[in-house]
Formats: structure tokens, C-alpha cells, sequence
């Protein structure tokens, strides 16, 4: 089982009984250091304060199991506005919204234009591709791995 999974079914009985969704767990070295990090949710959003309380109640869950062998630093933080879409929920969570799309090759457009980077709506998705609705009602299938990055579309 890998770290993350370990740690994810560790700590999701915490995280829920809190009143938040564990949506993702990640464990990555950042700038040197090894770096375990809870990403929560929950209606209405997550503060600060929220991520703290988890981060206290998450550690003395970890420190009993002890599922890691080297030093790393526990993080908890919310999924934030733009965090790109990499898993099943990631897709659901954003159906029938705006999504931004960056490609490794340009894409050819009805237009005759190549883009490498364009956005639509999140129109349906599976384990493989996706369709992305652009401006004018055009549906592209886009296949995942053809997808340097897949995040949220916000507008300011």
C-alpha cells in the first residue's frame, strides 16, 4: 500500500468525524523536505482555523501508527479555487463548469487556429479523455494525457 493510501484510510475517520470530506492526500518532497499533505473540504469552505484543528487531530493519529519512516513535515489545506483536476472527484466536482486547459501540442481549431491553451466548460469526462465545450457550442474530446494542466476557469 502505498504512503498515501496508508495514511488516507489512517486519517479519514478523523477528517470526517470533524465535519470534513478528506479529498486528497499527498506525500512529496518540497524544497528538500518530505511534506504529507491533507486536503479538506466541506460546505461553505475551509479556514484557516479549520486546518489547524484538523492538523491537531491528525497528529496523534499519525504519531500512533507511525506509517512513516523518514522526517516530513504534516500539512492541512483546503483544495483552494484553482487546484487542478487529477482525480475522479476532481472531474465531478467540476462538471458542467468552466474549466482551463493547457495542452502539450496545440490543438486545431474548425477556425484553422492552433491553441495550446484554451478553456470551456467541463462537459463529461472518463478514465481516458473528456469533453471541453468552447465558446461557439464546439465540443472537443481531449484526451487526459494530451493535458499538461486541468484547472478550474476563474474569471476576475
Amino acid at each position: 500500500m502505498k504512503t498515501t493510501e496508508l495514511c488516507e484510510s489512517l486519517c479519514r475517520e478523523t477528517v470526517e468525524k470533524l465535519g470534513f470530506v478528506l479529498w486528497d492526500v499527498e506525500f512529496q518532497k518540497e524544497y528538500g523536505d518530505w511534506v504529507l499533505t491533507f486536503y479538506i473540504d466541506r460546505e461553505g469552505g475551509v479556514t484557516i482555523e479549520d486546518c489547524e484543528t484538523v492538523s491537531r487531530a491528525l497528529e496523534p493519529v499519525l504519531d500512533e501508527a507511525d506509517p512513516i519512516e523518514q522526517a516530513y513535515t504534516l500539512s492541512v489545506s483546503s483544495l483552494g479555487l484553482d487546484r487542478p483536476l487529477k482525480l475522479e472527484k476532481d472531474y465531478a466536482r467540476n462538471l458542467n463548469k468552466p474549466i482551463e486547459v493547457k495542452l502539450y501540442s496545440p490543438l486545431k481549431m474548425a477556425s484553422g487556429k492552433s491553441l495550446k491553451q484554451l478553456h470551456g466548460t467541463l462537459m463529461s469526462y472518463d478514465e481516458a479523455s473528456f469533453v471541453l465545450r468552447t465558446e461557439g457550442g464546439r465540443d472537443h474530446t481531449i484526451q487526459k494525457k494530451d493535458a499538461a494542466l486541468i484547472r478550474p476557469y476563474i474569471e476576475f
